[in-house]
């Protein structure tokens, strides 16, 4: 992995976990909106496993902000319009 990469992965990281927590949620919480197991959530939030493309995907619709935001590319959270 390049060091433009880890960046961006550990800007995700950070990201997910800050938009969880500042919704008060739980991991398992989102883990079941995922439909994914609490622990494999957790790997995503350490940077241990990648989140695929779908999840990243799915996050973004939930907390309301664009995939660029999730993977650090920008710091404007509001999401592209809906084609």
């Amino acid at each position: 992995m390049s060091c433009g990469n880890l960046i961006m992965v550990i800007k995700m990281e950070l990201r997910i976990r800050d938009l969880r927590e500042d919704r008060d949620l739980k991991q398992k919480q989102i883990a079941a909106y995922l439909m994914c197991d609490q622990s494999l959530y957790s790997k995503y939030e350490r940077g241990e496993r990648p989140l695929p493309l779908e999840l990243a995907e799915k996050l973004a619709d939930y907390y309301g902000v664009s995939i660029d935001y999730l993977v650090g590319r920008t710091g404007v959270k509001r999401p592209y319009p809906k084609k």
